[in-house]
């Protein structure tokens, strides 16, 4: 069993498309404290890179639903 602690983070975001339609995009990413780090830096860190993956998300659905 491993005694490394883990991270985890959960981001959502709902896109109004108009009409009384929306886009709902919820990513999520589980990670351990890496060597070096702490519990606030890992955190800080799998908090990032989820966020930019939702972000890459909702602007490749903008762009597909403007196609």
């Amino acid at each position: 069993m491993s005694d490394k602690t883990s991270v985890s983070v959960n981001l959502g975001y709902t896109l109004n498309i108009g009409n009384f339609q929306s886009l709902r995009v919820d990513l999520g990413c589980t990670d351990f404290v890496r060597d070096g780090e702490n519990v606030d830096a890992a955190m800080d860190r799998v908090y990032a890179f989820v966020e930019n993956k939702v972000i890459a998300k909702i602007d490749e659905a903008k762009k597909e639903m403007n196609d």
